[in-house]
């Protein structure tokens, strides 16, 4: 059976802003994080394989072509090789983007990566934590377009945009804070290195969905007259007990590394934030129920699991109830029913409740 293996970083140029409904992924040359891809020939096998490598860690993914929710149209060269290949809206489900909130969409604003995909650029950050060079590296050329990888989570901004989510830049942000109270809700994809006004208007916006673990990870700061970011804090800089830059409490870096997404779950913080414990990048190319998610008011289920816990057998319902706060365990005392009833009745705020499970569990009371 043959099989086109390309190997190459996905990189796309949405033309106009990710308004024309369709994108095209082109090979690119190789930095930090790499996929190699295995496109199906007709007829021959229904599926998309994947090998991802993020920084040293490799991942297996395998997508039926069966359940992907938009066309894939491959390009060749003329030596037969794929070299790119087009993602746009499937005819035949636009009743199902309609259910995913095509139309509806506009309320709410992603933000892509700009800063990220920036630090990944060849002689940039990576470059100088590799130690391939030197500071220089850690000041890189905002870019000019919007191009994307792996690493600036490009296919998943690609399906929110088909969705008719509408798009920021870092730099939107950066440039007018206040920009973000203009949307009901914002979602967070891997924006791993923003500027510290961009961390306080993402982290004090009410309602914000953390799509992408590892964001918010690294301070930068911006010169717009040379068009650069320059590295200031996190990720092991200026000093390699420095992690997160911010001091971030829900910070969620732990879950970068399972690509494969497949026990994906949103759960709440513990500084009440909503967030996934996976990297989504290829699971929302099928996903439905992901993405469906995204749309209603809570996408951690919480009121539905609190009512579980309650109305049902409580310890069979507890590890479910107790996932939706990023712990892990199968006893939560019985009298902790009296303050779920009154988050049910809103006599106390979700975080209230998150900070009691915190609590109860750092004390071991949850186990």
């Amino acid at each position: 059976m043959k099989i086109f293996d390309v190997r190459f970083l996905f990189i796309v140029v949405i033309c106009g802003l990710l308004t024309c409904g369709s994108i095209t992924f082109a090979e690119s040359t190789p930095s930090n994080n790499s996929t190699n891809f295995n496109l199906p020939v007709p007829g021959t096998e229904d599926m998309f394989k994947f090998t991802v490598n993020t920084e040293g860690r490799q991942h297996f993914i395998n997508i039926p072509v069966s359940q992907l929710l938009f066309d894939v149209t491959p390009h060749f060269d003329q030596n037969g090789q794929m070299n790119s290949f087009n993602i746009s809206q499937n005819p035949k489900l636009i009743e199902l983007y309609h259910e995913l909130g095509y139309g509806n969409n506009k309320n709410t604003a992603f933000i892509y990566p700009l800063f990220t995909q920036a630090a990944y650029d060849q002689n940039g950050f990576y470059d100088y934590y590799n130690k391939k060079c030197d500071s220089r590296c850690l000041t890189v050329h905002i870019p000019d377009n919007i191009t994307g990888t792996y690493s600036s989570s490009i296919s998943g901004a690609t399906v929110l945009a088909l969705l008719g989510y509408s798009l920021l830049t870092d730099i939107n942000v950066d440039n007018n804070p206040d920009i973000l109270k203009q949307y009901d809700r914002v979602i967070v994809l891997h924006n791993e290195y923003v500027t510290k006004k961009e961390f306080d208007a993402i982290t004090s916006h009410p309602n914000v969905v953390y799509l992408y673990p590892n964001a918010l990870y690294a301070e930068v700061k911006t010169n717009y007259d040379n068009y650069t970011i320059t590295l200031v804090r996190g990720h092991g800089y200026p000093t390699l007990d420095i992690s997160n830059g911010f001091g971030w409490k829900s910070t969620n870096s732990k879950y970068e590394y399972d690509a494969e997404c497949d026990s994906w779950s949103f759960y709440v913080s513990i500084e009440n934030k909503t967030m996934l414990n996976c990297y989504p990048e290829y699971r929302m190319l099928y996903d439905s129920e992901l993405l469906r998610l995204l749309t209603i008011r809570d996408p951690t289920i919480l009121p539905y699991d609190v009512a579980q816990w309650l109305r049902f057998d409580n310890q069979q319902k507890a590890h479910i109830l107790l996932a939706d706060f990023d712990v892990k365990g199968d006893y939560i005392p019985e009298w902790v029913s009296n303050p779920a009833i009154w988050l049910e009745n809103g006599k106390i705020t979700r975080q209230d409740f998150s900070h009691l499970i915190t609590y109860l569990w750092q004390n071991k009371i949850i186990k």
